[in-house]
């Protein structure tokens, strides 16, 4: 008879669990006409998402997760990095600078390279976005959370890439060869 305490096993593999600085907190709080409580219900709560407003401190360009996966190691690899990054519902959410959400798509239109881009999600001035909770998951859920931090906000005023890094970073993804409908036939992959 063994008499070692049961331990369950994992039910999914383990996540990286990443956490976004109290000076990244202020950060995204800062999206907020009211700031203090934005920052007042993360301490209440640090596990639960808040929906913030675009344009003021950020925009966010949501990508279907494959493509964006490509952009961000792009990014990494070959240029200036990127700013906060977050996984949501299948897809990669950029945060950039104020003003990237309206210049993007024009500027893919008159790059002629819209077609070779999935479609992209840009959230501007009067939009708002869920943004994923400062602390991860506690770890005894079964399933990996819808939103989360890929590259979370550490300081109080982080890097965003502007409307120029991202086209170049969507073109450089679109002129590796994959597909369009590689990008959307893809699970979160996240």
């Amino acid at each position: 008879m063994d008499t070692r305490p049961y331990a369950p096993r994992p039910t999914r593999a383990p996540h990286p669990a990443v956490r976004v600085s109290p000076a990244g907190a202020d950060w995204l709080a800062s999206a907020s006409p009211f700031p203090r409580s934005v920052l007042a219900l993360w301490t209440d709560n640090p596990r639960a998402p808040l929906v913030l407003p675009c344009g003021t401190a950020f925009d966010v360009i949501g990508v279907p997760s494959l493509f964006g996966r490509r952009m961000l190691d792009r990014l990494w690899s070959q240029g200036p990095g990127s700013g906060p990054v977050a996984a949501q519902h299948g897809r990669l959410l950029l945060f950039a600078a104020p003003g990237t959400a309206q210049r993007l798509p024009a500027l893919l239109g008159w790059e002629e390279w819209g077609d070779a881009v999935p479609p992209l999600l840009c959230l501007g001035t009067g939009d708002a976005v869920t943004v994923p909770a400062p602390l991860p998951p506690d770890g005894t859920e079964p399933v990996l959370p819808s939103s989360r931090w890929v590259v979370a906000p550490d300081v109080r005023r982080p890097w965003l890439p502007g409307p120029d890094i991202l086209l170049w970073s969507c073109v450089r993804t679109a002129r590796s060869g994959l597909k369009h409908a590689d990008f959307l036939s893809t699970g979160s992959g996240c």
